[in-house]
């Protein structure tokens, strides 16, 4: 089954090489195009995408608040993958916290933009990486969530774990092993954990367990 992707981007020249791109690519279908924020909410909730790729500076509605509206709205909620020109961006950092899946810079090879695709619409996380962490932990203690350190008393010692652990860029199964579980035992903990906490994306997660003082930069884990 082919992955359904939308692509919002205000720049033509951009947008199409995507829309091109993605045509060409076999395990892709092309949802729609939008040329700003308003047009990509209304295509997504017309068109029912698996994946959108949102450019975060656009006119009328910015990626943000774009990305924020898609996942607030009922029904399917698709992947939200967001595109930046830099990978330290308080844009990008806002996006991941309402919950977009991932980024990618704009001068990701195309290759690895259609893996990274295919990564996210397949439920896995897009980037466990270095520059996730760099820009979480740039931006973190500039937004300390009182409110999330409360939601984390409703959750048990054991997801408390399993979210200090995610925060820390660890994998499911890295995490399993850790603890001396199943990994599908780590993953209904992460699903009871983001269901009690609100959480969209793994990437949001990653972003609450730096604000709550979860993870502490640079801990190793």
């Amino acid at each position: 089954m082919s992955v359904r992707v939308l692509v919002a981007d205000d720049q033509p020249l951009i947008r199409a090489g995507l829309v091109a791109l993605f045509r060409a690519a076999d395990g892709l279908e092309v949802a729609g195009e939008a040329a700003d924020g308003a047009e990509a909410v209304a295509l997504t909730a017309q068109t029912r995408p698996d994946v959108v790729l949102m450019d975060i500076r656009m006119p009328i509605l910015d990626g943000i608040a774009a990305t924020r509206q898609i996942l607030a709205a009922t029904g399917p909620r698709p992947k939200v993958i967001v595109l930046t020109t830099f990978d330290l961006d308080e844009y990008v950092y806002g996006a991941l916290g309402e919950g977009a899946a991932g980024f990618l810079l704009k001068d990701t090879p195309p290759d690895r933009i259609i893996s990274a695709i295919h990564t996210i619409a397949a439920g896995d996380i897009l980037l466990a990486p270095r520059i996730t962490h760099r820009l979480i932990e740039t931006h973190a203690r500039r937004h300390r969530a009182t409110a999330g350190s409360h939601r984390l008393g409703e959750l048990t010692a054991r997801e408390t774990e399993v979210l200090r652990l995610v925060g820390n860029g660890l994998t499911n199964g890295q995490i399993a092993a850790r603890l001396l579980v199943s990994e599908a035992t780590v993953k209904t903990h992460l699903k009871h954990t983001m269901s009690k906490l609100h959480l969209s994306s793994r990437a949001q997660a990653v972003v609450l367990a730096y604000e709550t003082g979860l993870v502490v930069p640079g801990d190793p884990g």
